[in-house]
C-alpha cells in the first residue's frame, strides 16, 4: 500500500511539473535563448582575445628572428671552423641547436594556436545560426500561441460572461423573491 502511495505520490508530481513546463514553455524558451546568446557572446570575445594574441606574437616575428640568428650563428660557426676555433664553433652549434629547438616549439605553438583559432571561429559560426533558428522557431511558437488564444479566448470568453450572467441573474431573482417576501410581510402587517 505504502508503494503504492510513493508511486501516486511521484506520479502527481511529475505530471504537476509536466503541466508548470507546457504552461512556462515560451518563458523556459526564452530564459534558454537569452543563456545562449550570452554564451554565443563569451565565445565571441575569446575568439576576439586569440585573434588579437596571435597577430601580436606575429607582429613580434620571434620565429623569424629567431631563424635569422641561427643563420647568423651557422656562418660564424663556419667562419671559427675555418679559424681552428673548435671551441666558438661548438658552442655557436650547441646555441643553434638550442634556438631550433626554440623554433620549433614557436612553430608548433602558433600552429596549434592557428587551429584553434580555426575551431572556435567555426563554433561560434554555427552557434550563432543555431542561435537565430531557435529565434525564429520562439517567433513562431509567440505567434502560434497568439494566435491560438485568440481562437480560444472569445469560446472562453463566452463560457465566462455566461457563468457571471447566470450568476447575476441568480442573484437578481433572489433579490427579487426576497424584496416581494418582504412586500408581502408589509402588506399582511
Amino acid at each position: 500500500m505504502f508503494k503504492t502511495l510513493v508511486m501516486l505520490s511521484r506520479g502527481a508530481a511529475a505530471a504537476a511539473e509536466e503541466k508548470v513546463a507546457d504552461r512556462s514553455a515560451l518563458l523556459i524558451l526564452n530564459q534558454q535563448i537569452r543563456d545562449a546568446a550570452c554564451a554565443i557572446k563569451r565565445g565571441r570575445r575569446a575568439l576576439a582575445i586569440a585573434i588579437v594574441q596571435d597577430e601580436r606574437e606575429r607582429k613580434r616575428k620571434r620565429l623569424e628572428a629567431a631563424m635569422a640568428c641561427i643563420h647568423e650563428l651557422k656562418e660564424r660557426a663556419v667562419a671559427a671552423l675555418a679559424a681552428g676555433r673548435e671551441d666558438l664553433a661548438t658552442n655557436a652549434s650547441e646555441t643553434i641547436a638550442e634556438m631550433e629547438n626554440d623554433c620549433a616549439v614557436i612553430a608548433t605553438a602558433r600552429a596549434s594556436f592557428a587551429n584553434e583559432i580555426a575551431h572556435l571561429r567555426s563554433t561560434v559560426s554555427a552557434s550563432t545560426r543555431r542561435l537565430a533558428a531557435l529565434d525564429r522557431g520562439r517567433r513562431i511558437a509567440r505567434a502560434a500561441d497568439a494566435v491560438q488564444q485568440l481562437r480560444m479566448g472569445p469560446h472562453a470568453q463566452g463560457i465566462a460572461e455566461a457563468a457571471a450572467l447566470a450568476g447575476a441573474e441568480d442573484t437578481l431573482q433572489r433579490l427579487r423573491e426576497r424584496q416581494a417576501h418582504n412586500a408581502a410581510v408589509d402588506s399582511v402587517m
